[in-house]
């Protein structure tokens, strides 16, 4: 019999949930949880690249400006999708409602694997700089790594709740960090810093230059979706969702901006495009010796929001394909503290995989491919679901529809295309999965129908 998305529908209705998850989440999780999945050590190491490619102030802080515009294009049109659609999981709820369960097994794979490869990665960055502070734990960066993931899956284990606290609070001690680094550029910087960054050089730049920085730029505001994970845990979705997404956004945006505006006042242009790490330059042109410490105080404690954010979001979405058929029944349990217990563990014990093989700088290269395919998808949705769900009550409509929605789909389609020019291995291994993909899907749900019918 042909698989069809009415069968993995009829199929997933079958499929209950054991405990549920619980709707106690605000506007302020909303906000922690996209600032602290989005800035991480990108915003530290970027903007050297950009620079690079960017030799004009300008231009340069144009571009941090033009990254923030497209994120906002993003939300006014996602938003929409958690509102109309609020089901806790990310980018698959609407791939899977919009195109069916094969788009959704394709975007809920993909996402749920690069996440716990970010997980991961972030993890091991922890140990690392940890070893560089602390030079007993030189030697143990991979057993920290390793602690990190055991420590945190034990506390989101404890239920959203805790979760949410511990999102609010690193997310503001992030904060925190980055508003005292901003303060000491502009009041600790030398005295040529202001005068170096009028002196960058006038030059043409040409487009490859600018799609080139646009793509990095673009690439380090990615995260600020991450409210839409929690949807059907938020207590008002039509009202909370929007605000925090937008909330979150202009948060990073001015962040974001005035890390440049800072970098720029202390290093220049041209000192920004020479270094490699643009924090650890302006930390050593500040506070010399001591700069090395205090950057990767910092990214330590950037990263820790962020690795609560992905122990939160790894196993819902690993929830949602099992509520829909697309994963083992059991993947559905949630405890008391309204926690997807098995989904948790699971994607703990991949993140150790990945850390103890070394594979996830490999998983996320490959992933960045699919990662523009998850917008794509999602922008492409909104369209699908004004035609297919016209009655669906919508508190928050996309604003400027179907204006920029239309753009931020064109735009991921163009980012998408330039994702294959530029790492054409890495997309080329994506495709080849994407190939194999179908056989992989028509024997989940000949598992799942089998599996409904002998129960």
């Amino acid at each position: 019999m042909a698989v069809t998305a009415t069968s993995v529908e009829q199929t997933a209705a079958t499929v209950p949930s054991r405990g549920r998850l619980l709707q106690v989440l605000g506007v302020a999780f909303g906000i922690a949880i996209i600032v602290g999945n989005t800035i991480g050590s990108g915003i530290l190491r970027t903007p050297s690249s950009v620079a690079g490619l960017l030799p004009s102030r300008g231009m340069f802080l144009l571009a941090w400006v033009a990254g923030g515009v497209y994120a906002l294009l993003g939300v006014m049109s996602l938003a929409e999708l958690g509102v109309i659609v609020p089901r806790s999981g990310g980018q698959y709820v609407f791939a899977q409602r919009a195109f069916g369960s094969y788009a959704g097994l394709i975007i809920g794979w993909s996402d749920w694997v690069s996440t716990v490869a970010t997980f991961s990665a972030a993890s091991i960055l922890i140990g690392e700089y940890s070893g560089a502070l602390f030079p007993p734990l030189a030697n143990s960066r991979l057993a920290v790594g390793i602690g990190v993931v055991v420590l945190f899956t034990v506390l989101q284990y404890r239920g959203v709740k805790w979760g949410d606290a511990i999102q609010q609070t690193t997310t503001l001690l992030k904060a925190l960090a980055f508003a005292a680094l901003i303060v000491a550029c502009f009041t600790l910087a030398p005295a040529s810093g202001p005068a170096a960054a009028l002196s960058a050089p006038t030059q043409a730049i040409g487009i490859g230059a600018i799609v080139l920085a646009m793509q990095a730029v673009i690439y380090t505001y990615d995260g600020w979706n991450g409210m839409l994970y929690f949807s059907e845990e938020v207590r008002d979705p039509g009202r909370e969702i929007p605000r925090a997404m937008f909330g979150g956004v202009a948060a990073i945006i001015a962040i974001y901006v005035l890390v440049n505006v800072a970098f720029v006042h202390v290093l220049g242009i041209p000192g920004l495009a020479r270094s490699d790490f643009a924090a650890g330059a302006a930390a050593q042109a500040l506070f010399g010796g001591h700069g090395d410490a205090i950057v990767r105080s910092l990214l330590i404690v950037g990263l820790l929001s962020g690795v609560n954010a992905y122990a939160l979001m790894c196993p819902r979405i690993l929830y949602a394909m099992s509520l829909d058929g697309l994963f083992p029944k059991w993947g559905a349990t949630v405890n008391a503290g309204g926690t997807p217990t098995y989904t948790l563990l699971l994607s703990g014990a991949l993140a150790i995989g990945f850390q103890l093989t070394g594979t996830f700088n490999s998983v996320i290269a490959v992933a960045a491919f699919f990662f523009v395919l998850n917008y794509v998808f999602s922008f492409a949705a909104v369209f699908k679901l004004r035609r297919t769900m016209p009655d669906a009550p919508r508190p928050y409509k996309a604003l400027g529809y179907p204006y920029t929605t239309g753009f931020s789909l064109l735009g991921g389609i163009a980012f998408l295309v330039g994702a294959i020019i530029t790492d054409r291995q890495n997309s080329m291994v994506a495709l080849g999965l994407l190939a194999v993909s179908y056989p992989i899907y028509a024997l989940t749900i000949r598992a799942a129908r089998k599996a409904s019918t002998s129960s």
